[in-house]
């Protein structure tokens, strides 16, 4: 007998992706960006769901092509952005509405999760030790979130989940894709625009860090950005918008450890990916990061896959 995984299916905002994993291995991953015409800034909902509908279906093709079915003991879905309760985006439903007919297909348990768990539980693959700790900050940094959450992990449960702090306007990743749709660059522009700053010669641009407490705001750094752009190198302002990213994010850190302790950070979600922003967050920020693997920090089934594994009884028995 094939060993037991779980199918895990996310279609959110800009990645159509399946997976298959247990709590040792990741067995499959694949996934695929949305189409954004160039010099756009986003999708309509009702575009970004067209699109899930349609490429969902190779996506699973390769996966079956791949994975043995009868391993297959669990479908897990990312069913909402996050865990509150008016957590809703009409994208998600592509993925439920698959995972449903899978699970009936399969006769296995159909286990709701959501995208921010999913995030948290990619990025602690490769850093379990965090699940052994009473809690931890997780930092969630996208195009849709800029979230400090309190974490307290459960190896076989939902994790509880408690916001500490958020962005007030713009999150990270629309500050990124805006600068970067300015200087022509293609949407999304994390990497673009981190390439782009490997360019910079002079690295004396200095964004507006807006920050009080835990909460931060974005508008007046784009703002200054967009006043700059045509006026210094595009590789120099591609480059601070990254240190304006790591000092409002070391910020918005210090100040949680002020009110919780000096709990470990782990940084999620699509920006974290950026090798840079690691970079400057590692020497700006006195205290313990933690970082998920590059390849699973950008949307992704692999957590959702793994929330479901460590959720099924298939493991218990």
């Amino acid at each position: 007998m094939p060993d037991p995984v779980c199918l895990g299916i996310d279609t959110s905002c800009y990645t159509t992706s399946v997976a298959c994993a247990n709590q040792q291995s990741i067995v499959f991953f694949m996934g695929t960006m949305l189409s954004v015409p160039l010099g756009g800034r986003g999708l309509r909902q009702s575009e970004g769901l067209f699109q899930h509908v349609r490429q969902l279906p190779d996506l699973l093709s390769e996966l079956f092509s791949a994975v043995d079915r009868t391993a297959i003991r669990a479908v897990a879905v990312s069913a909402s952005p996050t865990s509150r309760e008016d957590s809703y985006m009409p994208v998600f439903l592509a993925g439920l509405s698959q995972a449903q007919a899978l699970s009936a297909a399969l006769s296995v348990p159909l286990i709701r999760v959501d995208h921010q768990s999913g995030h948290i539980r990619a990025a602690l693959f490769g850093n379990e030790s965090l699940l052994d700790a009473d809690r931890f900050l997780a930092a969630h940094v996208s195009g849709g979130t800029t979230d400090l959450l309190l974490v307290e992990p459960h190896r076989d449960a939902p994790y509880r989940i408690e916001p500490v702090g958020t962005s007030t306007d713009l999150h990270a990743g629309q500050f990124v894709d805006r600068v970067g749709v300015a200087l022509s660059l293609p949407f999304p522009a994390g990497k673009h625009l981190e390439t782009l700053a490997g360019s910079a010669v002079r690295k004396n641009v200095k964004l507006p860090s807006a920050v009080k407490g835990t909460n931060c705001s974005f508008s007046g750094a784009e703002s200054a950005a967009q006043r700059l752009k045509g006026a210094v190198p595009d590789g120099e302002l591609a480059y601070g918008v990254y240190d304006c990213l790591s000092r409002t994010l070391s910020k918005m850190f210090s100040a949680a450890a002020e009110r919780y302790g000096d709990l470990p950070v782990l940084v999620c979600g699509g920006v974290s990916s950026s090798v840079l922003l690691r970079k400057l967050l590692g020497e700006r920020f006195g205290g313990l990061l933690y970082f998920g693997r590059p390849e699973f920090s950008s949307d992704n089934a692999v957590g959702v896959a793994l929330l479901g594994a460590d959720r099924s009884a298939a493991w218990k028995n």
